[in-house]
């Protein structure tokens, strides 16, 4: 520990961008990618063991792997910080590990002895086509975080409720809880990002998904090469936040189904 300030960044596409920056602090990379594969309410010992059980059998990392780029970065969180910075975007990706960070800073840390800020923004007017912080230069994110919230009581009993609605994997139970809130605090974001999670759990009388449907509708539509598809997924559904390796989840799924052949 080397400061008194934390910055949590959502993936190394910040901490590349970060790293130009003049910001003080000590940095964990988040790296986890909670809006895909099993999720459970309590982030015990169990519940990181089948993260690393379906993170390493899907994207054909190593448990070594895992335990160095997540569990080891997590156990930073363990000192005793007195401010913490959570740079996490607009999308259902971002807004997912936002909900995850925060079940952790609840059970790990005392919330009344540190000062925790979010820095979530959802564009820039120097990129028009915003999806991200990486896309933005240092003095651009040094910009973003002079209009960071503090976050309060109010913003952490949220953060649960909508964890624990996400992890029921209930469309009707997530929308009913969307409709109940009545004020999203400093968490200004989450709501579009739960709407995007009850279209994503809606399936068609194929069984398939949202996000399958889409899919299979630009594979049909004449589009030739995976990267055509994740560009034109990305243009109109930028509120997933998916890369490539999570779409990928989904164009495998379809391709075992014989519905297409990238």
């Amino acid at each position: 520990m080397n400061s008194t300030t934390l910055h949590i960044l959502n993936g190394d596409a910040t901490l590349q961008v970060f790293n130009q920056t003049g910001l003080d602090g000590d940095v964990l990379v988040w790296r986890e990618v909670f809006s895909e594969g099993p999720l459970k309410e309590s982030l015990d010992a169990d519940f990181w063991k089948g993260r690393e059980a379906w993170i390493t059998q899907t994207f054909d990392d190593t448990p070594e792997g895992y335990q160095e780029n997540v569990i080891r970065e997590l156990e930073k969180l363990n000192e005793p910080y007195t401010e913490i910075n959570l740079w996490f975007e607009f999308d259902l990706h971002c807004q997912v590990n936002l909900l995850g960070v925060k079940q952790l800073l609840q059970q790990q840390t005392d919330l009344t002895e540190r000062n925790i800020f979010l820095i979530c923004p959802d564009g820039h007017p120097d990129v028009p086509e915003f999806r991200g912080m990486g896309q933005l230069n240092g003095e651009q994110l040094e910009d973003v975080f002079d209009s960071r919230l503090h976050l309060s009581e109010y913003d952490f009993n949220l953060a649960t409720e909508a964890w624990q609605a996400y992890v029921s994997n209930d469309a009707n139970r997530l929308q009913e809880w969307i409709n109940s809130t009545p004020f999203w605090g400093g968490l200004h974001l989450l709501r579009s990002a739960m709407e995007a999670q009850v279209k994503r759990l809606q399936t068609n009388e194929q069984g398939q998904g949202y996000i399958e449907q889409v899919l299979l509708h630009l594979c049909q539509s004449g589009i030739a090469s995976r990267s055509a598809v994740y560009e034109a997924f990305w243009s109109q559904h930028k509120i997933y936040g998916m890369g490539d390796a999570e779409l990928n989840i989904y164009l495998e799924e379809l391709r075992s189904k014989g519905l297409v052949s990238l």
